[in-house]
């Protein structure tokens, strides 16, 4: 892993693999949430699909895509920096949209912890990302410990929203008709 002289890179190999790893498998897993979602008698709406559903596979996507992208050979830090940059600035203009979804869809009303982690904390991650990314080669160590930081804290999104939609889908296929306390 980028082996052009900075040792301090390298060591972050094992990191990047597990985080990586960790969120190709849970990406598998939401299919398969998806596929309990589509047996429900009462179905989300695709709006609310958009709004609470797609962000977690986008998160654990970008877990994944910012562990490649610290794990290529790069031969300066530059690219990396532009390409982390561009992660962080996709992810937060991606979360913004989820904001408005989530105002929007009308299947389940978001509660503050909902909006917490459907929408503040993403939001922070992909800032945090595209500023120390835009900060990488200044401060190379803190940055790295810091997209250390992003990656693993977009996996931990990713899960804690991908139990929420398994709660959520547990609650509504025991026939309550009541709002859950955990959304889509």
């Amino acid at each position: 892993m980028n082996e052009f002289g900075n040792p301090a890179l390298s060591a972050w190999q094992s990191f990047y693999v597990l985080v990586g790893s960790s969120g190709a498998a849970l990406i598998g897993i939401q299919f398969v949430v998806m596929v309990l979602v589509a047996n429900l008698r009462q179905r989300p709406t695709a709006e609310s699909i958009s709004a609470f559903g797609t962000p977690t596979v986008v998160h654990l996507v970008s877990a994944l895509l910012v562990s490649a992208i610290m794990s290529v050979p790069w031969h300066s830090l530059l690219p990396m920096s532009i390409t982390l940059a561009t992660c962080g600035f996709s992810g937060l203009t991606y979360s913004v949209f989820v904001i408005s979804r989530a105002r929007r869809q009308t299947y389940y009303k978001p509660k503050w912890g909902d909006w917490l982690w459907y929408t503040l904390l993403p939001c922070s991650i992909y800032a945090q990302l595209m500023i120390t990314a835009v900060l990488l080669r200044t401060i190379s160590l803190v940055a790295l410990f810091l997209i250390g930081t992003a990656a693993l804290g977009l996996l931990l999104v990713g899960i804690h929203n991908a139990w929420d939609s398994v709660t959520h889908i547990v609650i509504r296929s025991d026939g309550d008709t009541t709002t859950p306390s955990s959304g889509i």
